[in-house]
């Protein structure tokens, strides 16, 4: 676990690096993977904003964020700037575990003097939170990467920190499609191999004890999961 946890710390410290030059490792693909026969599904779905899809309108419509409530998104990458999250009545804390990331965000807090609660670059499976902290929470785009025993650790943590009855969305890959597939080998190319290896049936039993599935929807490669914390 711990050294995927490094290899996709530095998979997207080097995003960052490449994207302060302008540069953009999903335009620069080899040849192999663009005359893979499933490179066009994942040049549609880019052109859909479709691949992880943190700023989807069903995500604030459930999550309703409003003015008092705290906001935590684990994994957060940079959905403060590009997933809308920054317009949120809500407060914002934000977890990373790519330092450069987390470097990059507070540029973007100072520069756009945005009012945020908290920007933590640590593994999302164990933050420094109090316990039933958060009002609602996010997890996109985040847990392909990992296998079972590191996916349910966040589960936990996740449970851990929100409060009765927290609202949570989540994502997973949607295995066996077409759609994840060429994810799959696109995100090993870049140097983050998807480790997940959970069926739905099987993730849905990980989260049973914790939380409630209240709907989910196939978004891309990802399923997506709209929970309600089960804890009283």
């Amino acid at each position: 676990m711990e050294k995927q946890l490094e290899l996709v710390a530095k998979s997207y410290d080097r995003e960052i690096d490449l994207g302060r030059r302008g540069r953009d490792s999903y335009s620069e693909l080899p040849e192999h993977i663009k005359n893979d026969p499933g490179y066009p599904l994942f040049q549609k779905m880019r052109e859909a904003e479709s691949l992880s899809d943190s700023g989807r309108q069903e995500i604030v419509d459930y999550l309703s964020p409003v003015s008092g409530m705290k906001l935590i998104d684990l994994g957060c990458c940079l959905n403060l700037k590009y997933g809308g999250y920054k317009d949120w009545a809500s407060t914002y804390h934000g977890v990373d575990i790519s330092s450069k990331t987390i470097e990059l965000l507070h540029e973007i807090v100072e520069k756009d003097q945005l009012v945020i609660g908290s920007l933590e670059c640590c593994s999302m499976h164990n933050t420094s939170f109090d316990t039933s902290f958060f009002d609602i929470g996010t997890c996109i785009g985040s847990l392909e990467y990992f296998e079972k025993d590191f996916v349910e650790k966040v589960i936990l943590e996740a449970y851990r920190i929100l409060k009765p009855n927290g609202k949570f969305v989540l994502d997973v890959p949607d295995i066996g499609s077409p759609e994840c597939r060429i994810t799959m080998i696109i995100e090993e190319y870049l140097g983050r191999e998807d480790k997940y290896n959970i069926s739905v049936k099987e993730f849905e039993g990980l989260i049973d004890n914790y939380f409630r599935v209240e709907k989910r929807e196939k978004v891309g490669p990802m399923i997506q999961y709209f929970l309600t914390s089960k804890k009283v």
